[in-house]
């Protein structure tokens, strides 16, 4: 099947925040896709600030109904509120969600639930990055436990309906955010709390961006029959809350770096490529795979190749990030620390 790459030109000279390369709404409007979408329904984590918020903005431009998450309601709220003045006849509603709680997201997807009885695509934009050594509600190394764990539990809980409101016109979607860092890590699922070998805050994260592509190629491989797909998605290299644990020393090296700085975008076009996932008309029906630069990416490179250091200014994957064994097992695992059973798809 031949890779999809519809805007390859505008990444090949990046020149910084604001240059050539898409923005998210600009996605909505080369689909044509403005006020398309009424009557369906977006649930996306992480809103209150950065690409989580352009992302709303531009599925809402579709005059779809958007529900939108976060930790903080007042925020999230003020967020939501000034999206709802686009014009747009679609719902704008902000849902607080506690990644780093099981009890919490199960919560959240009720209280969802109350309110819809549709789901047609869930984003997983929320996360947390290069946190220092600490553990979720429920004892679990943070990066894993939120990035991954906390996503899972909110598919659990919602995968029903993402399954009942697929048509063969509009098939349901799941976008992981994952990262082009999943290359300088795979998941070890032996030791998921990174209580064997030591804790290092780099590989913690990019382990979990490495269960965020296996989580969506799981869903894909699971539930493709049935009307959901799944991909999963580098946004690209932005300044976001997410990066404020980040180590300085790499904060520093961006930025000392000019050749790595014009790689960086803007929010709203880091948003681009999650929502040329979440809407884009050519992945209607077709398997789900892990995208970057509003493309489906490539192989590249060999795992343990990659550093922080290096920039990762290469596009492209690692092997270990289509292992299909690494992602069954991972499921399985995720089901046993939830406390939930199989069921019984694969």
């Amino acid at each position: 099947m031949t890779a999809l790459a519809p805007y390859a030109n505008d990444h090949k000279d990046p020149n910084g925040e604001g240059d050539a390369r898409p923005t998210a709404l600009k996605i909505i409007r080369d689909q044509g896709l403005d006020g398309k979408l009424r009557g369906k329904v977006f649930l996306i984590t992480g809103c209150s600030a950065g690409i989580g918020v352009e992302t709303a903005r531009a599925i809402h431009a579709t005059g779809a109904d958007v529900y939108m998450t976060g930790r903080n309601q007042e925020k999230g709220q003020q967020v939501a509120d000034k999206i709802a003045r686009d014009g747009q006849p679609g719902k704008v509603v902000f849902l607080e969600l506690q990644l780093d709680s099981i009890a919490k997201v199960r919560e959240a997807a009720a209280n969802f639930r109350k309110l819809s009885d549709v789901l047609n695509v869930l984003i997983c934009n929320a996360g947390v990055s290069f946190q220092p050594k600490t553990t979720t509600k429920d004892g679990l190394e943070l990066n894993f436990g939120v990035n991954h764990i906390g996503n899972f539990v909110l598919f659990q809980a919602l995968k029903d309906l993402l399954l009942a409101s697929a048509t063969p016109e509009f098939c349901s979607r799941v976008v992981m955010v994952s990262s082009r860092t999943h290359r300088i890590a795979t998941m070890d699922l032996d030791d998921y709390n990174l209580e064997k070998r030591g804790y290092a805050n780099v590989l913690a994260y990019c382990a979990s961006k490495t269960a965020n592509i296996w989580m969506a190629n799981e869903i894909e491989r699971r539930y493709a029959s049935r009307g959901l797909h799944a991909l999963s998605v580098h946004p690209g290299m932005i300044f976001t809350e997410i990066n404020r644990d980040a180590d300085e020393t790499v904060e520093q090296m961006q930025l000392d770096r000019p050749e790595i700085l014009r790689h960086f975008k803007s929010t709203a076009q880091g948003a681009a490529t999650t929502v040329w996932a979440a809407v884009g008309k050519e992945w209607e029906g077709r398997p789900g795979r892990y995208l970057e630069d509003c493309q489906e990416s490539q192989p590249v490179g060999e795992d343990g190749e990659d550093s922080l250091e290096s920039g990762l200014l290469e596009s492209g994957y690692f092997p270990h990030a289509y292992d299909k064994e690494g992602a069954e097992r991972l499921w399985k695992l995720s089901l046993e620390l939830i406390h939930e059973s199989d069921d019984g798809d694969d």
